[in-house]
């Protein structure tokens, strides 16, 4: 029998997805207004204890509110990861202002005592502003990433943040779900710690609305704002009298339907990808020279994404793995291209960029959706033990 394709990742919709967005059709509440998504606003804001939540069209349009709404303008300048996917960046450059591109430590997030040595060495803090001793802007915000599901030194983040009177702008995009164990921010959910957090309900994210996203805060005048801008920043509704310059970055309401079926499941989906994680990490980690990239350990992670990693005494390239599994019908991905080297970064400052240049010459994301059958696992694991060098 002909072996069926496994692809990367894909969405999980076994749960009330059809009873929902069936009912939004019916009442005919489909667009941007509608009771499904204040529910879904409602319900995300509790799951992850944030004061409020604001839903916006994707990952991508939240990040450009949440700059906006740290006060980040064309004159200032934001600390980015090299490492990510280039959504966490391009919304700086929406606004104007200029990225500074940050290495990452081997959790793949921020390093955060180079984000301190930068701070430190390379700036100047004056009267309550970090100014960049190289072109004398002010430094505004930080933008951390929670990569694969992982998380951040945020104790660390959060300490230099406040000694130099920055702003911080959690893209938890890929981390909904996750939060600490231990330490200050014990129970604290990825997205909920910064200024403002950012999460993503893409296809291939961990629970989806086909597209989506949503900005959460513990800060009662920045969900306001957040929900003035993604709506046309209209000051009167009735008379449609706008006082800024707004985005129409509403979620639908049929969007919200299937969100909501989607959060009813997240903790079922999150326990399967951590035993299908586990059984990979056991499984990979006898093969000579593969691994699978650990998650922190205090952390409870949503385990988005699993990280293939080929070590230094494997004998074939990360290029070859890919071609071979995508030859076995296993679909798997690099780890994206450093963003400041990407055309429209090139010439932008960096600082230290070393770590992040080993890892991406060596991770290889594998099968990882919330519905992969154990078989189909074992399979991806055979094909690895199996690889001809």
């Amino acid at each position: 029998m002909e072996r069926k394709f496994i692809p990367l990742s894909v969405p999980n919709l076994k749960g009330k997805e059809l009873e929902y967005v069936t009912h939004a059709v019916e009442t005919e509440w489909v667009s941007t207004g509608g009771p499904y998504v204040d529910e879904f606003e409602d319900k995300i804001a509790q799951y992850v204890n944030a004061r409020g939540a604001v839903s916006c069209q994707n990952g991508t349009s939240g990040l450009h509110i949440a700059l906006q709404v740290c006060g980040v303008t064309k004159e200032d300048e934001v600390i980015v990861p090299a490492l990510t996917f280039i959504a966490a960046v391009n919304p700086v450059k929406y606004i104007g202002a200029e990225p500074i591109f940050m290495d990452c430590d081997d959790s793949l997030t921020m390093d955060a005592d180079k984000l301190l040595e930068f701070c430190q060495n390379e700036c100047s803090y004056v009267d309550g502003r970090l100014l960049n001793n190289k072109t004398m802007k002010q430094i505004k915000a930080i933008v951390v990433v929670h990569v694969f599901g992982n998380m951040a030194d945020m104790e660390k983040i959060m300490n230099i943040a406040d000694k130099f009177n920055l702003k911080v702008v959690e893209d938890a995009t890929e981390a909904i779900g996750t939060y600490y164990l231990t330490g200050k921010y014990k129970n604290f959910f990825a997205g909920t710690i910064g200024t403002v957090g950012v999460y993503s309900f893409n296809g291939n994210k961990i629970i989806t609305t086909g597209g989506g996203g949503m900005i959460v805060s513990n800060d009662e005048e920045i969900l306001k704002k957040s929900k003035h801008l993604t709506t046309q920043a209209k000051s009167d509704e009735l008379y449609y009298t706008h006082d800024e310059i707004g985005y129409n970055y509403r979620m639908t309401n049929l969007q919200a339907a299937l969100g909501l079926a989607q959060l009813e499941q997240l903790e079922m989906f999150i326990d399967i990808k951590t035993e299908n994680y586990n059984l990979y990490k056991v499984k990979i980690n006898e093969i000579k020279g593969l691994s699978i990239l650990n998650f922190n350990e205090n952390i409870r992670s949503n385990h988005w994404f699993y990280s293939l990693q080929c070590n230094n005494d494997y004998p074939i390239s990360r290029d070859e793995v890919i071609k071979y599994l995508a030859d076995n019908k296993i679909q798997s991905r690099p780890i994206w291209g450093l963003i400041n080297e990407q055309r429209p970064y090139i010439g932008c400052q960096t600082f230290k960029i070393e770590k992040a240049k080993y890892y991406i010459e060596r991770i290889v994301n594998i099968p990882c959706s919330s519905n992969l059958a154990k078989d189909d696992l074992l399979y991806v694991v055979e094909c690895l033990k199996n690889m001809q060098f």
